[in-house]
């Protein structure tokens, strides 16, 4: 579905992603792991269209994206829930969820997919009229969650949603992770909480200074010394 090849960029004179190449196939949840500053955040950003492409390609299900613009790769079905959820504060959770099908024109499929995601998230439902800053971290979490939904994603970008939540809220943010999959949406994972992103990850890379040193299966990963050691604190 997706392929990075050899793929570099950063931001000004500074390169932050030197050369990678990563593949995910459809129906996949592939995890990214890795120390903070090691690229993976601008990995996703620059399969978003947000960081041009300095070398290399992008391909998604079979055509370059690396040449589009931001809201030209939503359209095409990839979506992304950003580090730090960044909700719109001053709006409603009902306001949220609606700038996440922005660049759809079919409203009944819109309506049909805000069904789907205050079923997912009944506290959203409950919550629609309130203003996204008044949110719990958990909340605020599941609602950018939800709003890339409204995209109707064939591939969903997953930027740190476990980032500064309550345990219980982990759990939860990875039950949900699992329950997007069996709906058939294709999950990107770049996460902190390693142990956690290669449990529920069918595959795994691992990134240091802006390469990927390590892929293997989630479960391989787990068990290999080098992570176990630097990532998983064993």
């Amino acid at each position: 579905m997706l392929v990075l090849t050899d793929v570099h960029t950063g931001y000004g004179p500074i390169e932050v992603l030197k050369g990678i190449s990563l593949t995910v196939e459809a129906g996949e949840i592939v995890t990214v792991i890795g120390a903070n500053g090691a690229g993976k955040t601008t990995t996703l950003l620059t399969i978003s269209g947000i960081n041009p492409v300095r070398q290399g390609e992008i391909v998604f299900e079979g055509k370059r994206i690396d040449c589009l613009k931001s809201h030209e790769i939503v359209s095409r079905g990839v979506c992304q829930s950003p580090e730090g959820r960044k909700i719109f504060a001053r709006m409603t959770v009902m306001e949220n969820l609606e700038m996440g099908a922005y660049v759809r024109t079919d409203p009944a499929g819109v309506g049909k997919d805000l069904d789907q995601v205050f079923t997912l998230f009944p506290i959203l439902k409950e919550r629609r009229t309130q203003l996204g800053g008044t949110l719990s971290g958990g909340e605020q979490q599941m609602l950018a969650i939800g709003r890339a939904m409204m995209a109707r994603p064939r591939l969903l970008l997953l930027d740190e949603p476990s980032l500064g939540l309550a345990p219980l809220f982990v759990l939860k943010v990875f039950e949900i992770i699992r329950e997007l999959n069996r709906r058939g949406v294709t999950i990107l994972l770049v996460e902190q909480n390693a142990r956690m992103a290669l449990k529920t990850a069918n595959r795994g890379y691992v990134m240091e200074t802006g390469r990927i040193v390590i892929e293997d299966a989630a479960s391989k990963l787990l068990a290999d010394p080098r992570v176990k050691e630097i990532y998983l604190g064993e």
